[in-house]
Order: C-alpha cells, then structure tokens, then sequence
C-alpha cells in the first residue's frame, strides 16, 4: 500500500501464528486494491480487464463501504476519480481495521496496527496505561503537534506531507488547496480515514461538517498555519 506498516501486541504470549496471519493479510489487500501493481484486481478493472462481479469478494466489499461512506460524505469521498476507480482512500483504512479485528479474534484485546500513522488502537499499552499517539506537525515533522491519548480509538491524517496536492475535490474535480491537514479521531479506522480526506477536500466546510459526525472529532491545519478543532475534540480519549 505505498507505506509502511508495525503491529504492537502488549498482551502476554506467543503471537506469531496471529502476526504472520495479519502480515498475509495485509498483503493480500495489497495484491488486490493497489493502482502501482499492473496485475492487481484494481489495476485490471481499471484498463476493462476483468469485472468487479467476477473479482475476489475483497472489491465488491470494499465499493459497498465507498458507497456508504460517499452518502454520509455528501460526495466529498469517492472511489470515482478522474483516473478511474479508486478505492485506496479507503483501503488502507478498512485493511487496517480489519487486521486489529484478525488480532482480537486470536484473543488480543491490547494492541496497536500502525500504517503510515493511520492507526487502529485497542485496549491499553500495558496495564493501567493507556495508548499515546503523537500526531506530527505537517509543517514540520520533527516537532509533535499533539499527543492522543486513550484507549480502543482509531486516528487517521490526510493531508498534503508525504504525497503533495493529491486529494481532489469531486465537485471541482481539482485537488484542495486550503488545508496542510485534517487528523481524525473516532471508533472505527475505516471510517476514520475517509472522513479525514473527505473534511480535507472540503476545506474550511470540514471541520463543521465533521461537527455533524456523532463520536468523531477533528483537528485541521490550514495552509495560513491555524490549527482548529472540532467542539469536542480531545487529547484524552480514555
């Protein structure tokens, strides 16, 4: 998927058998959804190669939640890009989510999956002590722009700092320009993240449509260099 992922289990015990389970996992994802693989599943609906009927059962999941998650959106998260379709603003999310649930199905109920800073958190980091998570500064990522602290919460950050002006705005159907970032905090990675890239590609109109979002805060960074939060946002969310 583009980046690179790390997996905490703080529970006692032997957890190889689980990791090398959501190891495949996570690569199997990458085989079917991503756009730099000339032979994935994505990459040959894309050219008219193979339909998303006959495609593995990944895909026809992974669109039901880019319908869903473009409803509550209003449209500003879509699958439907000028390139063609493209569901990875939801993939990695969704995977990431998926793989946290792999951990707690081997009976895991304290543990972290990390991809690219998008993260899925359960339980705490060890007894009594719950999970930090340092949200680093778009503008410079040496210095930590804030920590989030709790336990079982997801944080997602879409912004311009590792891939440029990449995310459209499907109304103009040109990428955003008014925010450096938008990081999210809610209950489930899959949505955390899309709502992250949908708030960034409506601009300013994020944060209060993010008010809407019941469970979901926001923190942005504009490109004038004003941080905003959301009415409840908060450090703690234990």
């Amino acid at each position: 998927m583009g980046t690179v992922f790390s997996i905490a289990v703080r529970d006692p015990g032997v957890w190889d058998d689980a990791l090398r389970e959501v190891v495949g996992w996570l690569h199997r994802v990458d085989d079917v959804f991503s756009t730099y693989r000339e032979h994935s599943e994505i990459s040959r609906i894309r050219r008219g190669e193979l339909t998303v009927a006959d495609a593995d059962p990944l895909v026809q999941e992974v669109l039901f939640w880019c319908d869903v998650l473009k409803a509550e959106t209003n449209g500003c998260f879509t699958a439907d890009l000028p390139g063609g379709l493209d569901p990875t603003g939801l993939v990695k999310g969704w995977a990431i989510e998926r793989a946290s649930d792999l951990l707690r199905g081997h009976g895991s109920r304290n543990h972290a999956v990390n991809g690219g800073g998008d993260m899925q958190i359960a339980g705490e980091a060890s007894p009594g002590r719950p999970w930090r998570v340092g949200v680093s500064d778009p503008r410079d990522s040496s210095q930590i722009l804030t920590v989030v602290t709790g336990r079982d919460f997801a944080v997602a950050t879409s912004g311009t700092k590792e891939r440029g002006a990449h995310i459209i705005d499907p109304m103009t159907q040109t990428p955003t320009a008014a925010l450096v970032s938008v990081t999210v905090v809610g209950d489930s990675l899959t949505r955390v993240d899309a709502y992250a890239t949908a708030a960034f590609a409506m601009g300013p109109a994020g944060l209060d449509w993010i008010e809407t979002r019941p469970g979901y805060e926001a923190m942005v960074v504009t490109t004038d260099g004003d941080v905003l939060t959301s009415t409840g946002f908060a450090h703690d969310r234990s």
